[in-house]
């Protein structure tokens, strides 16, 4: 493969300009595709399997027309002190606000609303009334005008004096970002200036990911409606896209510039940058699309069409990486190189001399301390993330609700509202889909009355054919509450095959049920692939172990630090949390797949280095040093640019998104820092031979791919001229 990647490079270099026409043209094409599309929406969601989906399903057939997944709104009026809802100016304004809603630019995507004097929606005291507004579309379709119809509909009930809140997925917005995204990006661009000391060099990373970027999340844009994707899918794509295009690119142009300094022609530097750095990025590039790919595992469609549209963000960053970095490396010339490198490189007698030895850095230094107090480095390093990973066996996962928004919100404040005047429960009404006769939804509801957990049971609503009927269920706790999930299990429990709970309680519960039973399974299909595939790159058993339980420590510390920040609320301020909650259902499993992904880049990049130290004959502890020395800086710089591009979405407005950046960012800390940079070497010394074992029945089984660009060489030292050639080329 190393020989075919050197062919890919240099013929890249050789033809640049058809090479940057092409991506070029590959970028203006997915542009004009995602400008002429529609706007995405929210993408469709369902848990297949699940009794929740099922109930939604018999809705659909046995309800026709109702768009049981349609956005809903609440509007919450509250009277002021002394006064009720049910007197005759607060109420002249409240049926004036289902009448706006009725007749109002937003009436055609309505598809009822129930005034609440006669929906039995005005609580005991009088003090409050709440008017249910079901739309046709999602949250996400609804236009402008609804939406500001909505938010209108209770601007001159608040003039006389009434308390007018909104919750509901009706005001769904697509996340914002912020300016975190771009001073993430400018954190990368100072990195990558003070890491090559030239402002063209720092800035190719850059450009070829932004690129990169711009394809495959305008592909997405592009190919939204047509393959039903949620608007968070181009956030995910642009996060992962954005760390991976810059780290790739940083590797190749690295190894650039070190060839470069051996003396190499451009054309030869950017060949074999190519053949080895970029054998590299191949395969790490694989372990991430692995472990977003496997997200199908879950089988849920929104994750699984998630993983792959970034899965294939991260090809193209491959694909940039392999060809457009080494055609604008021609384009870039001696800028790509330091201004007090340039002449010595580019001048007479260029390149090191036979003898000069690499001057030590501060990878050398690092690898030698850590060589000699490996024990002590290996025991910080695990019982350091030991203790970070504390607070994730307190986890607590759900989905969040109004409930989980900034109190600032009108849809924290009018679940606050909802739960002071009607009782927690009113927030998350439970829907108790009957696929039967009268006489079953009536049995059906006086047993649910009997439970424990209920505050109130609507009379049953059937259909037109008499042959189905809606139950809804108020409970006595939140909707996130282990109380109302209890409720949940136990009219489950009592109920038979006709009998389904749903609503977005229910839905909430099954989807985070769902993601608990597919984390183990799903754990050992990408951890076994990528174990496989590196012990094809490193030809060993034992590194690719280690690589995959450092992995896990790592995740497991992160999960500490999310349930820390976002459920316990240790330092929520200084990261904008301003309402804990549980934590998000998918995280797990999705930093599982995410981070493990992005720490085996790490592990690629650094260890390919030992491993190809090794192989040419020097000793292991003097291989690590190796690694180090020539691979430690740009490890470092491509963690800080990674660890910067996902902090920088710790600033979204959307909590899910808020919490994925912080994750992902501190996940790669640890694995970056802790368990590449020092438990990762601790453990290699303590090895010794024994960490580069396998068995010969199993080297001979597995196909060598040539990560060291041992071919490579072979191939470049038969074909060059003389023995002095061949030695330069050898050695090098």
């Amino acid at each position: 493969m190393a020989t075919f990647l050197y062919r890919l490079g240099r013929g890249a270099f050789r033809r640049r300009g058809l090479v940057a026409l092409i991506w070029v043209a590959l970028l203006f094409a997915a542009g004009f595709g995602a400008a002429s599309a529609s706007a995405p929406t929210s993408g469709s969601f369902s848990i297949p399997g699940t009794e929740a989906q099922r109930a939604f399903d018999v809705l659909d057939k046995k309800f026709p027309g109702m768009a049981a997944d349609g956005a809903t709104a609440r509007i919450v009026i509250k009277a002021p002190a002394g006064a009720k809802v049910t007197d005759p100016e607060p109420k002249a304004q409240v049926e004036k606000i289902v009448e706006d809603l009725k007749s109002g630019p937003g009436k055609d995507q309505i598809s009822s609303v129930a005034d609440p004097y006669q929906s039995q929606a005005v609580s005991q005291d009088g003090s409050t009334a709440y008017i249910s507004t079901k739309y046709k579309v999602s949250g996400m379709e609804l236009t402008d005008a609804t939406r500001e119809a909505l938010k209108e509909s209770g601007k001159d009930a608040q003039a006389q004096g009434l308390t007018v809140e909104i919750g509901g997925d009706a005001l769904m917005a697509a996340p914002e970002t912020g300016s975190g995204e771009i001073i993430g990006i400018l954190v990368a661009a100072i990195v990558l200036v003070i890491t090559f000391g030239s402002l063209i060099a720092a800035g190719l990373p850059l450009l070829t990911a932004i690129i990169g970027v711009g394809i495959g999340v305008s592909s997405i844009t592009a190919l939204a409606n047509v393959l039903d994707l949620g608007n968070t899918t181009a956030t995910l794509a642009t996060m992962i896209g954005l760390a991976v295009g810059i780290d790739y690119a940083l590797f190749i142009v690295s190894r650039y510039r070190a060839e470069l300094a051996e003396g190499r022609e451009r054309d030869e530097a950017a060949g074999r940058a190519a053949g080895t750095a970029g054998s590299a990025v191949v395969f790490a590039g694989l372990t991430v699309v692995i472990a977003l790919v496997g997200l199908a595992v879950v089988n849920i469609p929104m994750l699984t069409k998630m993983g792959f549209a970034a899965a294939g963000t991260v090809v193209i960053a491959v694909l940039v990486a392999l060809t457009l970095v080494p055609a604008i490396l021609g384009f870039a010339g001696k800028k790509v190189l330091p201004a007090g490198e340039k002449s010595k490189l580019f001048g007479k007698g260029k390149g090191k001399s036979a003898g000069e030895e690499k001057k030590a850095n501060g990878g050398t230094r690092w690898a030698r301390f850590v060589l000699r107090r490996p024990v002590m480095v290996l025991l910080a390093g695990v019982i350091g993330l030991g203790v970070i990973a504390i607070p994730a066996s307190k986890l607590e996962m759900g989905l969040p609700d109004d409930g989980a928004q900034p109190v600032s919100t009108t849809q924290r404040q009018a679940y606050d509202l909802l739960s002071d005047g009607f009782g927690p429960g009113f927030n998350g009404p439970l829907m108790v889909v009957v696929d039967g006769d009268k006489a079953l939804a009536d049995s059906t509801v006086e047993r649910i009355k009997g439970l424990e957990g209920v505050a109130a049971v609507v009379p049953p609503m059937p259909n037109e054919a008499g042959d189905a009927s809606m139950i809804t269920v108020v409970p006595k706790d939140r909707p996130s509450s282990t109380q109302t999930e209890d409720l949940v299990h136990e009219i489950r429990d009592g109920s038979g095959d006709d009998v389904m709970v749903t609503g977005a309680t229910a839905m909430n519960i099954d989807f985070s049920q769902k993601m608990n039973d597919a984390l183990l399974p799903y754990l050992a299909l990408v951890v076994g692939l990528a174990f496989l595939l590196l012990m094809l790159v490193f030809r060993s058993i034992l590194v690719p172990l280690k690589a995959a339980l450092g992995f896990l420590l790592s995740v497991v510390a992160a999960l500490g630090a999310v349930v820390a920040v976002f459920q316990w609320g240790w330092l929520g301020s200084v990261f904008g949390v301003e309402q804990t909650g549980p934590i998000m259902s998918m995280m797990p499993i999705f930093m599982v797949g995410v981070v493990f992904g992005l720490a085996m880049d790490y592990e690629v990049f650094l260890v390919t280095r030992m491993r190809e130290a090794y192989v040419h004959g020097e000793r292991p502890g003097q291989a690590v040093v190796t690694g180090f020395q020539y691979s430690a800086r740009v490890v470092v710089a491509a963690a800080v640019i990674m660890i910067a591009v996902f902090a920088g979405f710790i600033g979204a407005s959307e909590q899910m998104v808020k919490m994925i950046g912080f994750g992902l960012a501190v996940a790669v800390f640890f694995d970056a820092f802790v368990v590449r940079m020092a438990i990762v070497p601790a453990v290699l010394a303590l090895l010794g031979h024994k960490a580069w074992w396998l068995p010969r029945w199993l080297d001979r089984l597995l196909p060598n791919v040539d990560v060291e660009g041992e071919s490579l060489r072979k191939h470049l030292a038969a074909s060059s001229d003389g023995p002095d050639k061949d030695r330069e080329l050898v050695n090098a």
